[in-house]
């Protein structure tokens, strides 16, 4: 549900658990635009679903598990009648485990493992979600701690197939794959942790023992998208966080993001929400209001 929205800042009510919350949800009202520090995933039990982000909806199917990131603005549309579960879950309880601050990273700006593009995926998920479901609504002793697990599963589960080092890396022996896999997994930790400084992708290759073409080619397979690309996409994220507070500038924000020109931070994070920065600071410090359940 979302029960205190701050602007668009939505703070989830966690309640019989600490850090996770399941909405088993008939409801056919759409929310606005918003954003949480929780992980979302969605599975439609009965008709489709649509998270829109950045303007742009995205409707699935039945069975099918959608994630959004923490930090993501996004919309929700409910058909005329259906159901699904919602589940909310602290994502950074288990982010100090190994592997798990890479896969968020892997995740944005959502995550679609729709039945039929990922059949045997979506099949080991979707159990993981029932085993979560019944514990949650039993509440049996030791509870948390197996829902903990659960999630955690889920999200090995999920990590090693987006981290799959033979699709990554082909050609090249498994032992070498695996060497790969933790190399630019260890990159990514990285620029997550430094995107505000001026990272140069001479010093990314030397920190993964690669020659800089080498790097580049290899860094795109590993995540899908350029080195920039991937460095911007923290930048905004980082940015994000910053709008929030009420004593700190645009121009500051885009200097503290590690933006060496207001009119570009102004650009690139329009491209990437859909909204200036100023819209998202001015979205952010609405009034606090109360809005109806999921």
């Amino acid at each position: 549900m979302i029960e205190i929205l701050n602007g668009i800042h939505e703070t989830v009510a966690y309640d019989a658990f600490n850090g996770i919350r399941i909405h088993h949800n008939d409801n056919a009202e759409n929310f606005p635009l918003h954003w949480h520090t929780a992980m979302e995933i969605i599975m439609p039990y009965k008709n489709e679903y649509t998270v829109a982000i950045g303007g742009t909806p995205h409707t699935f199917q039945e069975g099918d598990i959608w994630i959004t990131p923490p930090g993501t603005l996004h919309e929700l549309h409910a058909p005329a009648s259906g159901e699904r579960m919602i589940l909310m879950f602290d994502y950074g309880l288990i982010c100090n485990v190994k592997g798990m601050d890479s896969l968020l990273h892997s995740l944005h700006p959502y995550a679609l493992i729709s039945k039929k593009e990922y059949p045997e995926l979506n099949h080991e998920l979707r159990r993981y979600l029932d085993q979560i479901c019944l514990e949650y609504d039993q509440q049996l002793p030791f509870a948390e701690a197996s829902l903990y697990a659960l999630m955690i599963r889920f999200f090995v589960a999920l990590g090693r197939t987006s981290f799959n080092a033979e699709e990554k890396f082909p050609g090249i022996t498994q032992g070498k794959q695996n060497e790969y896999v933790e190399k630019f997994m260890k990159v990514c930790n990285y620029i997550s942790d430094h995107c505000t400084e001026n990272i140069s992708i001479d010093r990314l290759a030397s920190l993964a023992g690669f020659s800089k073409f080498h790097f580049a080619r290899l860094f795109k397979q590993f995540s899908g998208m350029s080195c920039y690309e991937y460095l911007t996409q923290q930048r905004i994220a980082h940015a994000e966080r910053l709008l929030i507070q009420p004593n700190l500038s645009i121009t500051e924000v885009a200097m503290h993001s590690g933006f060496n020109s207001l009119s570009t931070f102004n650009r690139i994070f329009k491209s990437a929400k859909n909204c200036t920065p100023s819209e998202y600071k001015r979205l952010n410090q609405a009034k606090k209001t109360q809005v109806s359940v999921r």
